[in-house]
């Protein structure tokens, strides 16, 4: 099995006044599909970049970046399916839900493991 993360940017969820609870119950439903299929590993979403911190590598905290949400993580979820084309399944089915394309990435494998 492999772990890919399925994940939108900020910016593509655009949504019209009043349908975020809707698309959060469709969401949660394609996640509660993916825990009964034994895939799901975990996933959310995020709170507005604008509350971003920025800690370097010496402990210094700093305000995170600022824009549009274009580029900034939105939401993900991690799925540990058999193979990309399940993977691209699941993705097809959260975009779907969440009314916006999603990213598809695979995770690199422990070098350690």
């Amino acid at each position: 099995m492999t772990q890919y993360l399925i994940s939108f940017d900020e910016a593509a969820m655009t949504l019209p006044e009043g349908e975020l609870l809707e698309v959060a119950k469709a969401a949660h439903a394609v996640e509660q599909e993916a825990k009964d299929a034994g895939v799901w590993v975990f996933g959310g979403g995020l709170k507005d970049h604008g509350e971003t911190s920025v800690v370097g590598t010496d402990g210094a905290v700093s305000d995170g970046p600022k824009g549009d949400g274009a580029g900034h993580l939105g939401g993900f979820a991690v799925v540990d399916v058999a193979s990309r084309d399940d993977a691209v399944k699941w993705a097809a089915r959260i975009a779907q839900a969440c009314r916006c394309p999603q990213q598809l990435r695979e995770f690199m494998p422990d070098p350690t493991a």
